[in-house]
């Protein structure tokens, strides 16, 4: 006879994981380049790719940063592998965290916030829960999560450290380049983050000429040729008497 809880699995079958050290990072040159750069810029000078989607909101407001990604996988509820995440943190990182399912426990707090800042840790992208959000603020420590929540969790199931997580739909591989400011979180493949400079170098050189004309009076629909689109898509000028009238033959029935 099996003693201990109903339904308990045997201690083999029990989920584990792996805690991968140094893997490879982005160069420090290039990710201090885009962080130059908006999340919105250079979301777009990729091809409108790598963006993590609206769920995941800043605490804070007015920071920009970028660094490269440590990635911690944990359960729900449970945060022994954020505990695992910190050792292999380094300076210029930025702690990604994704859980097994859905999870808006605060998971990461102020404490945990003082231990990564020593490292010389930027921040944090959590697709759950936080809390200490005022003294996060105070400290000076960028957050972006899921959700802002008092509940606490434990310390009891294993995970996985450095190695590729999926937030908003978008896998992050540790040592890929994370952007983020009040507009969201992005993330730039580690082998694209040359290609991702250059790109959004020129981006917001398009963008700069773009400001000039607006400035000048230009209008969107002829520096971009979108009368052309209008004309193709059918839609027509029409004099607003011309319209009310029509509207007005509408409303009385005249017009089947």
């Amino acid at each position: 006879m099996t003693h201990g809880s109903a339904g308990a699995a045997p201690a083999a079958a029990r989920p584990s994981g792996v805690i991968v050290t140094d893997p490879p990072r982005a160069g420090a040159d290039h990710v201090e380049a885009l962080r130059g750069y908006g999340v919105a810029t250079v979301h777009e000078a990729m091809g409108r790719t790598g963006c993590l989607g609206p769920g995941l909101r800043p605490v804070q407001q007015d920071v920009r940063i970028a660094g490269t990604a440590v990635t911690a996988l944990c359960w729900p509820g449970d945060n022994l592998m954020i505990h695992a995440a910190v050792e292999q943190c380094a300076e210029g990182d930025i702690l990604v965290v994704a859980t097994t399912s859905p999870s808006t426990d605060g998971m990461f707090g102020e404490l945990f916030a003082t231990a990564l800042q020593h490292r010389g840790v930027r921040g944090l992208v959590i697709d759950a829960g936080v809390r200490d959000t005022a003294e996060l603020r105070a400290m000076g420590f960028p957050v972006w999560s899921a959700a802002v929540c008092a509940q606490g969790t434990v310390k009891a199931t294993a995970g996985s450290v450095n190695v590729p997580v999926v937030v908003g739909g978008q896998c992050i591989r540790p040592g890929d380049v994370i952007l983020a400011d009040d507009d969201g979180v992005m993330c730039v493949p580690r082998q694209s983050a040359a290609t991702a400079v250059e790109a959004a170098e020129a981006r917001t050189e398009k963008e700069e000429a773009t400001r000039a004309a607006f400035a000048e009076g230009q209008l969107g629909l002829d520096r971009y040729g979108l009368r052309e689109t209008l004309a193709r898509l059918g839609v027509r000028y029409q004099p607003y008497a011309e319209y009310a009238e029509y509207a007005q033959d509408i409303r009385g029935g005249a017009v089947s």
